[in-house]
């Protein structure tokens, strides 16, 4: 991998390219990402890439003077993060990921930055971030299953049917689509096209839809599928 940014996801519009084609895009605040630190064979067994985005207030609320913990700022820093940071030279950062990059040895900690334009326009790009949270849902909700009849003399209507099985073997099978959480999973999905690069106001546009709510944390990789 020689390709990745982590972004924010701004929401969807629409744009018309030069083919006078309408094309749903989503609009990603993609970096910039400065470089904490780069790990090595040597000293941590691999090569990657270690980087941080979002801003964070340095806020640090870990024991009052009685010793009791105290619950921190939400939208703190740690101690452990903000030396971290400084370690590199940089203000603490809200999200923080390590990239497996090829060419690892050329970034430098405290001086790299990876911005959008790592992208261009047309490239293949795998985007992985959490869905949004449906909170408990049933079956016809969650797995799309069919309802039962909708007649007074019905034994059910939405429920999902039969769980178990007969006498052999006498359990629910596992896998079985049954009520239960819906949503708040990572997905990843795959081969989208950079439609637009804004390498000054580091904005790319990505053909269809990312999962996950506005503001949400996203991550943008270089397609595994590519070639494909």
């Amino acid at each position: 991998m020689k390709k990745a940014i982590l972004a924010e996801k701004v929401g969807m519009t629409q744009i018309w390219n030069d083919q006078g084609q309408l094309i749903p895009v989503t609009v990603l605040a993609a970096g910039p990402c400065e470089v904490l630190q780069v790990k090595t064979v040597e000293n941590d067994g691999y090569e990657a890439v270690q980087v941080g985005f979002g801003e964070i207030k340095e806020k640090i609320v870990t024991k009052d003077g009685s010793g009791k913990k105290v619950v921190r700022n939400p939208h703190g820093a740690t101690k452990a993060e903000v030396g971290h940071a400084k370690k590199a030279g940089v203000d603490a950062k809200r999200f923080v990921k390590e990239f497996k990059f090829e060419n690892a040895s050329e970034y430098v900690a405290g001086e790299s930055v990876i911005k959008a334009d790592i992208f261009t326009e047309g490239d293949k790009v795998d985007v992985t971030a959490k869905s949004k949270g449906k909170g408990y849902a049933g079956g016809i909700k969650r797995y799309g299953l069919h309802s039962g009849p909708s007649g007074h003399g019905s034994k059910y209507h939405r429920h999902a049917g039969s769980n178990g099985m007969a006498s052999d073997p006498s359990k629910v099978m596992k896998g079985k689509k049954m009520p239960g959480h819906m949503g708040a999973e990572q997905v990843t999905v795959q081969n989208l096209e950079v439609v637009k690069i804004d390498a000054e106001n580091n904005i790319i546009l990505v053909r269809g839809a990312v999962p996950g709510p506005k503001k949400s944390l996203v991550v943008i990789t270089e397609s595994v599928k590519a070639g494909a």
